[in-house]
């Protein structure tokens, strides 16, 4: 029985893992105060933010960012992506972001889910 239960779970399990768009959507009215996705993006207090998986931090055009930020060499993917999210001042140390990161892994999960659907 207990099997049986374990591998209903699996695919609500993996789901979580890789974020629910939906909630990421919702989730990212928090960043839109600084940041643009979408047809009409642009940098504004932020960077826009339209394919930020693969883009070197620090390139789009339409943002002045912090020689911190254009000095990292990082390429976001993913993972780095996440690890931002979560303490962007370690992971970028004095880069000009005013956000103290997201704790909740989920969380950070349905941001990049959401993120993954914005070009």
């Amino acid at each position: 029985m207990l099997r049986v239960l374990i591998l209903l779970m699996l695919p609500a399990l993996a789901m979580g893992a890789e974020g629910d768009a939906a909630a990421g959507k919702r989730a990212f009215m928090r960043c839109a105060s600084c940041h643009q996705v979408g047809p009409s993006a642009r940098g504004a207090f932020g960077p826009q933010l339209n394919g930020i998986v693969g883009r070197k931090a620090g390139s789009t055009t339409d943002f002045s960012y912090s020689p911190a930020m254009k000095r990292s060499g990082i390429v976001w993917t993913e993972q780095t992506l996440a690890a931002f999210l979560k303490s962007p001042k370690k992971v970028v140390p004095d880069n000009q972001m005013r956000f103290w990161g997201i704790g909740d892994e989920q969380q950070i999960a349905n941001l990049l889910a959401y993120l993954r659907t914005v070009r």
